[in-house]
């Protein structure tokens, strides 16, 4: 890609996309094409044809998609399947129509069997049984890697698959009820700390810029108690608990949204679909995944956020709720003997995350 190359970046707003957008213009591609999900509703097959029509990318970055934790993921389970499958069946296929070439299409590290072996490497894919609260979600995302694996076969395309592993950074999803686990812990610790410093202030600001359940800054001190209750936020005395899902033993690993977006850059500009086939009498598991290759346990990213945050109060953990997998770490020998490899740690990564939510 050169710098004026034409590049639509789908999903700009969101964690990943944003990301990927701003790494593509710190490294000076002044060419990007990006649309809103008002301007371009993309599982709208009528709509995503007569873009590609009109706009002809060149390269695209597939990052749009809807995401959730496990309450959200385990709720709405038909808008995750079809949405996702929707959005990426219309970008993927129009790319191909429209001579697009090079696609990078964005998954997640939940495609993985629930009790495959640890650290995941790209052929336990299709291996086992996925984890039941995100199934719909994998199983879109799985039909994503084989229609890019699929194309590239029969029609010749240049499609890559990337996997990250959890993401955390600017622009994260920080609604309680659909949030991932370091955003929602990041948020009810940082309200948690204001509840038992009594600075309604910082709390009514938090609520007015993003309500929860309907509440927000304007609600009284009674109401706004009472929510927090129902996300697991209480108070005895001068005391503030926050309650955490599940037993605080699942082990999982975080990447820095940037780093997981110079990844993205460095696959486009250097990786082609022939140097992801490691057996070519059946090509499968071309995918690549993408992160630290270490991990924590809830209970340690909870310490290590109360720290970062400066939280006294305690943690509670609901074993009536559900942990999700128990290990999910990366095996990242792939990208790795690539040429790739993070470089920001989880204190310095989620440090730089709170900085940015304050503001």
């Amino acid at each position: 890609m050169n710098k004026n190359t034409k590049i639509y970046v789908a999903g700009h707003r969101g964690l990943v996309g944003s990301a990927i957008l701003n790494v593509l213009q710190q490294n000076g591609h002044t060419n990007l094409i990006t649309r809103t999900h008002k301007d371009l509703d993309l599982t709208n097959t009528e709509a995503v044809a007569s873009f590609f029509a009109s706009e002809k990318p060149e390269y695209v970055f597939l990052a749009a998609a809807k995401v959730g934790g496990i309450a959200a993921n385990n709720t709405y389970r038909a808008e995750f399947i079809y949405d996702n499958l929707m959005i990426q069946n219309n970008v993927i296929h129009q790319s191909y129509l429209h001579d697009v070439k090079k696609l990078l299409f964005l998954g997640s590290t939940c495609i993985y069997p629930k009790n495959a072996p640890q650290p995941l490497k790209e052929h336990y894919l299709l291996t086992d049984v996925l984890e039941y609260t995100n199934e719909p979600y994998a199983i879109a995302k799985i039909a994503g890697i084989k229609m890019c694996e699929s194309y590239n076969i029969q029609y010749g395309t240049n499609y890559i698959s990337a996997m990250p592993t959890n993401l955390y950074g600017p622009n994260d999803n920080f609604d309680l009820e659909k949030a991932h686990v370091l955003p929602a812990l990041l948020r009810k610790i940082h309200l948690g700390k204001a509840w038992e410093e009594e600075n309604w202030e910082a709390i009514r600001k938090d609520l007015n810029r993003l309500p929860i359940k309907g509440v927000d800054g304007n609600a009284s001190e009674e109401a706004i108690g009472k929510m927090f209750n129902h996300f697991g936020l209480s108070k005895e005395k001068e005391s503030v608990i926050v309650e955490i899902w599940g037993t605080g033993t699942p082990m999982r690993e975080f990447l820095w949204v940037q780093d997981m977006a110079e990844a993205c850059l460095f696959l486009m500009e250097r990786a082609n679909f022939s140097d992801c086939i490691s057996d070519k009498k059946e090509i499968r598991n071309t995918h690549v995944n993408i992160g630290t290759g270490t991990d924590c346990s809830i209970t340690d990213l909870a310490t290590l956020l109360k720290k970062v945050i400066g939280f006294k109060g305690d943690f509670v953990f609901n074993t009536n709720k559900p942990d999700g997998t128990m290990r999910k770490l990366t095996d990242v020998s792939k990208i790795n003997t690539m040429g790739w490899k993070a470089k920001v740690k989880l204190e310095e990564g989620v440090a730089k995350m709170y900085r940015w939510y304050l503001k």
